[in-house]
């Protein structure tokens, strides 16, 4: 790109540069989402692991170097708004054309807010809701195939699996479509008559994340259509149906704001999420955005959806359910299902942590294997709202605890930094207010979740009931992160037998404590559960009170292996020698 000050209008030769830089980290993109599909075939667990960790750190790389470019051409123009809102207008006219033009308008908006370090949002340089209401023509080709239901079930389904991409083989491909029809038949009710069925419409794209790989169909009937999610694994004897999944609740679950993010390759974003809208109704946007490895634009997604809710409604910011956080001052807004969390400037006794460590620990998440227990967070600065959309209460506490990120002046309440996670019901108060039957299915879902962090060598650090939330298809879900680690960087420790009866029953512990031990024994202690769901505990996961089931776990790790952590039911899992 030639010097500003050279031959030529700059506002068009920028707005190339920048979809230059849009179309290369397009590229890389893919590049590194389509390895997917060749780890999953040579079972290369460890690749597929660092494969996620690059593909999350290249968006903001791809950016640095286009801000950095633009700055050295542009100069002291590099913030001329004027010549900002021309590069905008030339930009939005060469991506008309494109497949993936709203990943290109966002693309455009982080490099305009990395500049300005824009305050709001400024629609003159910025796309705030995409400058196209229709899809550009002739990029409507369905991004699915339709296999007509015109052979017996088991038939139509062994040919799905036999036109399955893969270069490795199948294990049993006649007996996992015998599985599989067999299931989609014991999914109608009980005493219903054989609904007809037209045909199976499956996703060109596999997705792919961790050790699976997920088939995503839907059944479609006269009376509409069905989900149809079918998990792959690759075992020794090859490839394989490990379950099939034929609810929306269980598809949503696959594609939960808890997990981390597939490899999929798709040729057109937008499309195939208006196919996953068909069999997850329910599912946000933003969310599905955010699954596919978007999530760039699944959050300009969720702040399109957070200004069309207040534009609509009268809702007001409030103080979160649940007790207040020594960290995090947490608000959220009735009828949108989300919580907003601000880092309180000075961090309440007894915690010992800083800001920065905080960030660090937002951070360690995003780039770490989620497995269905860990909350996405999506991370905003330099927002603002109308003072008169805040509770009075909740004015009070941000004056009182965040002076240094939140500004409240003008009529605006402005935010130098939040994180923005889905709204969950805190375990604690959940357990009180759920009858007896789902609180005990939550208290075994807590030890479950704590198992599956575990798994993926993260220990919560801070095990107690109001840390983690219940989200609204029953699972537990971990959300605060600032004593989060890994279990490789603790010292589980069994607890020393005391001298005595004083030493047992002082104030003070009769052993050393270093920073890093833990003591298993004493998690029960703190968690307060009532008599009945503390044997419901005990009964399922009391292994968890021994530090020998955590060092067996470091051990585990640290030899390298990667453990088996399934986004579903056992019993959705298909039965050997079964049809």
């Amino acid at each position: 790109m030639r010097a500003a000050g050279g031959a030529g209008a700059p506002a068009p030769r920028c707005a190339q540069a920048i979809l230059d830089a849009f179309d290369d980290y397009q590229h890389r993109f893919l590049v590194i989402t389509r390895r997917a599909q060749s780890r999953f075939e040579r079972r290369d667990w460890h690749g597929m692991q660092a494969d996620a960790v690059e593909r999350l750190d290249l968006y903001g790389h791809v950016i640095a170097g286009i801000v950095a470019e633009l700055g050295a051409v542009l100069g002291d123009r590099v913030q001329d708004r004027p010549l900002w809102a021309q590069m905008k207008a030339a930009y939005s006219w060469r991506i008309r054309d494109r497949a993936h033009l709203e990943l290109a308008e966002t693309f455009f908006n982080s490099v305009t807010r990395r500049i300005f370090a824009t305050v709001g949002v400024d629609p003159a340089i910025e796309f705030l809701g995409s400058d196209f209401d229709a899809p550009p023509p002739g990029l409507e080709d369905p991004v699915y195939t339709i296999y007509r239901a015109e052979a017996p079930l088991d038939t139509l389904f062994h040919r799905i699996l036999e036109d399955l991409p893969f270069t490795a083989p199948l294990a049993d491909p006649g007996g996992d479509a015998r599985r599989l029809a067999a299931a989609v038949v014991a999914s109608r009710p009980r005493g219903a008559a054989a609904p007809a069925l037209e045909s199976v419409d499956v996703l060109d794209s596999l997705f792919y994340r961790g050790k699976g790989a997920y088939l995503v169909a839907r059944i479609r009937r006269p009376e509409g259509v069905q989900p149809l999610v079918v998990a792959l694994l690759h075992e020794d004897g090859g490839i394989r149906a490990d379950a099939v999944l034929l609810t929306q609740d269980e598809a949503s679950i696959v594609f939960s704001f808890a997990r981390s993010y597939f490899h999929v390759d798709v040729a057109n974003p937008r499309e195939t999420i208006a196919f996953l809208k068909t069999i997850m109704p329910l599912k946000p946007v933003a969310e599905l955005y955010i699954a596919l490895g978007y999530n760039k634009h699944g959050k300009t997604e969720l702040y399109r959806d957070l200004l069309r809710h207040l534009q609509r409604t009268p809702d007001r910011f409030e103080i979160a359910r649940g007790d207040p956080g020594m960290v995090m001052v947490v608000f959220t807004m009735p009828g949108f299902d989300v919580v907003f969390k601000v880092i309180r400037d000075e961090i309440v006794y007894p915690k010992t942590t800083t800001r920065a460590e905080v960030m660090e620990k937002y951070r360690f998440v995003f780039r770490h294997d989620r497995a269905g227990r860990l909350v996405d967070a999506q991370e905003f600065e330099n927002l603002s709202f109308a003072a008169d959309r805040f509770s009075r209460e909740l004015l009070e506490e941000l004056r009182r605890a965040a002076p240094e990120t939140v500004t409240i002046a003008d009529g605006l309440v402005h935010f130098r930094h939040l994180y923005v996670e889905r709204r969950l019901t805190p375990l604690n108060l959940y357990l009180r207010e759920a009858d007896a039957a789902a609180a005990r299915e939550a208290v075994v879902d807590y030890g479950q979740a704590v198992r599956d962090m575990a798994a993926t060598n993260v220990f919560p650090g801070d095990l107690l009931l109001k840390n983690f939330g219940v989200s609204r298809h029953g699972r537990v879900i971990f959300y605060d992160y600032d004593e989060l680690c890994p279990v490789t960087d603790c010292n589980f420790r069994d607890l020393p037998p005391a001298g005595d009866a004083e030493e047992a029953l002082g104030a003070e512990p009769w052993f050393y404590v270093g920073r890093s031990d833990i003591f298993p024994e004493e998690f029960l202690t703190f968690l307060g559960l009532r008599d009945e769901l503390r044997e419901v505990f005990l009964r399922h996961h009391g292994d968890l009170l021994g530090a020998d089931y955590w060092r067996r776990m470091q051990a585990r790790h640290r030899a390298g292996e990667v453990l088996d952590i399934f986004p579903y039911r056992q019993s959705r899992r298909l039965e050997r020698g079964r049809a």
